[in-house]
């Protein structure tokens, strides 16, 4: 035998269907979410520290000079084609840093030469106070 809490009979006046929504689960979901979004905020609005060049700052419209380094197969250097020592190979890279500190040095290595000559290379052009190295 079926019974029936909500319409056991038409004519009852106090049997009537619930049409009420259950708002609980609905807020549970809003009330996670705000915690979610509260503890993620922070996290989103971080700042990143940059400084912009202003206007006032002049443009540089010279390109920078261009100075070619090479190791040979040999073990001796060519810089801008002329033969330097590898015991001067220093002072000549401090020399041209002291007259154009904005000086690209290009570092190539021919395909023979030995690692330990780019190696010193890299290293007396570092020492040297080039800040621009370009190697290839």
């Amino acid at each position: 035998m079926a019974v029936s809490a909500y319409f056991e009979s038409p004519s009852r006046s106090d049997a009537r269907a619930v049409a009420e929504i259950n708002i609980t689960p609905l807020v549970d979901v809003l009330l996670v979410l705000l915690v979610i979004f509260m503890v993620a905020a922070p996290v989103m609005s971080g700042t990143l520290d940059m400084r912009i060049p202003g206007r006032s700052d002049p443009i540089e419209q010279t390109p920078p000079p261009r100075v070619q380094l090479a190791v040979q197969a040999d073990g001796s250097y060519l810089l801008d084609g002329q033969v330097v020592a590898a015991g001067s190979l220093r002072d000549e890279l401090a020399n041209l840093a002291v007259a154009a500190p904005r000086t690209v040095l290009q570092i190539s290595a021919n395909a023979d030469a030995d690692y330990q000559g780019f190696a010193t290379a890299v290293s007396a052009a570092q020492d040297s106070g080039l800040k621009n190295l370009a190697l290839e």
